[in-house]
């Protein structure tokens, strides 16, 4: 048993000399926007104003406040394990050997199974742009099997996904539908990743550019078409004008799609060994980065809930061109415009996180708990080629049966359960060293503060909400009863972190961060956590079959 939470020590010069070191601050800034402004902004944006409304604002709030801080605690783990792995190196280097394994399978799904959904959202711009352009590809290409047949049985209104069905070839007596250009995508970006992160790093930021280019565009010219009455819709239920239409829990039922969009900030500390003096230059890349997204989603989300009624948005996979669609802006220029440079945006998260699926597979495998090949780094272009290869096809294959709403609601709870831990895992760590230049988490006893905070906010909150306490304990109800059950639990882990902290006066930041995740864990659905124990039990199955009879940790004693 002791085997199973025996922590690894990592130091300072603890790092591989295979993999080059060609990243600067600047570059790090640009593979964190590439990767947070994608499919968050131009596809799952549309889900998220439909579910919460104009009221979506302040989820990307809580998810910004969220990240920021577990950024600081990625950044403090950055600055003291400047090796690859990401959480997964963290976790081993605080928890033990058996969190760390089940942070890397967690990651798995982030890295991999996101860009499932990434690779599904540029599959539906490169087709909507080629089809302004006056070309098209039959419609059982450009979708999923599972996707055409779901909206065929439930009677969808998406007619492009009816007719794949309807129209679809048969082989035997199977139809045969498959997302080409998805699967096409996917090819190419693991063929760049496999040729170096060199030449992956040009061909991010001169897309980043103009990407951020046709955004500030956007935000320039769609403020001039708001109608300021969009953002106090007329709530269905009350009958009266409300930011928050579907109510709090209708806000935070969107906290898939508003995660999504910041899930990627995290993949830039897999890139410790492929950066110049990552103690430095890690955690500032990932804060700078961080705080401009939150910014650029705010001014989005005003944008796309004041030019258009929050209720359009149902089943639009392409928002930011919807709002200048005839029907509303009808400014047909941008629409074109903002179809293409989606691409674009779309192009370089696929880039990201398919360089960060490999890398942590690199450093599992460095430590044993996965076969030897996946350490392999080729000769000339000094990249993880296997593991490159074997994630490439890791995300091709599902494309094949699988459909976005479930990878998107799959790959957000992985990724914030991976960010509890990070949090947690920065309270276990013991002082260390002050080094000038390198980045240092401040240490703010939180003994009485976090109590206070928590137990004014919880105040505060069943002041101005005092309906919702006076239900708490209604679990039953078809709408809020999930949600209300969760935050039960969550006030419950609180009030026991509260307690901890004043007995053992720790740190104020990772508190923070870790109190905000577990905030964000109330949004999900019991399906959510049905899959997401599924995973996770496969996930020891194997570790138990492999990982842990080949640890060089275990075996090393």
């Amino acid at each position: 048993m002791n085997q199973l939470f025996r922590r690894k020590n990592y130091s300072a010069t603890d790092t591989s000399t295979n993999l080059l070191r060609v990243l600067g601050t600047w570059d790090i800034v640009f593979f964190g926007i590439a990767a947070i402004i994608g499919a968050g902004s131009f596809s799952s944006l549309g889900e998220a104003v439909f579910r919460g409304g104009p009221g979506v604002i302040l989820l990307y709030l809580i998810c910004g406040f969220a990240c920021g801080f577990t950024a600081l605690c990625y950044a403090e783990f950055a600055s003291r394990i400047p090796t690859a792995g990401s959480a997964y190196t963290y976790a081993y280097a605080s928890f033990g050997e058996l969190i760390a394994w089940v942070i890397g399978w967690a990651l798995i799904m982030e890295y991999s199974f996101g860009n499932i959904y990434v690779a599904f959202s540029w599959s539906d711009y490169f087709t909507s742009f080629l089809e302004r352009l006056g070309m098209h590809i039959p419609d059982y290409l450009t979708c999923s099997y599972t996707e055409a047949k779901k909206a065929f049985l439930n009677g969808s209104e998406n007619k492009e996904l009816i007719n794949a069905w309807t129209s679809a070839p048969l082989l035997g007596s199977l139809k045969f539908i498959v997302d080409i250009p998805a699967l096409v995508i996917n090819g190419l970006i693991t063929w760049l990743c496999y040729r170096g992160v060199k030449e992956s790093k040009n061909f991010n930021n001169s897309l980043v550019i103009l990407k951020l280019a046709v955004i500030v565009l956007v935000i320039l010219v769609g403020f001039s078409y708001i109608n300021t009455d969009n953002w106090t819709p007329v709530s269905i239920e009350t009958g009266t004008r409300s930011f928050m239409p579907n109510g709090f829990a209708g806000v935070m039922s969107a906290v898939s799609g508003v995660f999504f969009a910041y899930i990627g900030f995290d993949a830039l500390s897999v890139l410790s060994e492929e950066t110049k003096d990552p103690q430095k230059t890690l955690p500032k890349g990932m804060i700078i980065s961080l705080a401009l997204c939150t910014v650029i989603y705010i001014c989005l989300t005003l944008v796309l809930t004041g030019m258009v009624d929050y209720r359009k948005f149902d089943g639009v996979g392409d928002p930011l061109s919807f709002i200048f669609e005839k029907a509303n802006a009808n400014v047909a220029w941008m629409e074109l415009t903002v179809s293409f440079v989606a691409i674009v945006a779309i192009t370089t998260v696929l880039l990201v996180f398919q360089m960060g699926q490999p890398r942590i597979w690199y450093a599992m495998s460095r430590d044993g708990l996965m076969p030897k090949k996946f350490q392999t780094v080729h000769p000339k272009y000094k990249t993880p080629s296997f593991a490159t290869i074997v994630t490439g096809i890791a995300v091709g294959v599902p494309i094949l049966f699988t459909d976005k709403s479930f990878i998107l609601d799959f790959t957000s709870i992985g990724t914030i359960f991976a960010f509890v831990l990070v949090c947690a895992g920065v309270l276990t760590l013991p002082p260390k060293e002050k080094i000038k230049g390198r980045f240092h988490l401040p240490y703010i006893n939180g003994k009485i503060i976090f109590p206070v905070i928590f137990i004014g906010a919880l105040v505060g909150f069943h002041y101005f909400q005092p309906d919702f306490f006076d239900h708490l304990m209604e679990w039953n109800d078809p709408k809020n009863g999930e949600f209300r059950a969760s935050i039960f639990f969550f006030i419950l882990i609180n009030l026991g972190l509260c307690f901890l902290t004043f007995i053992k006066n720790l740190s104020l930041i990772p508190l923070i961060g870790l109190s905000s995740c577990l905030y964000l864990l109330t949004g999900m659905s019991h399906e959510n956590w049905f899959y997401f124990g599924l995973w996770f039990a496969v996930g020891l199955v194997i570790y138990f079959c492999y990982g842990y009879q080949n640890s060089k940790l275990r075996n090393a004693n």
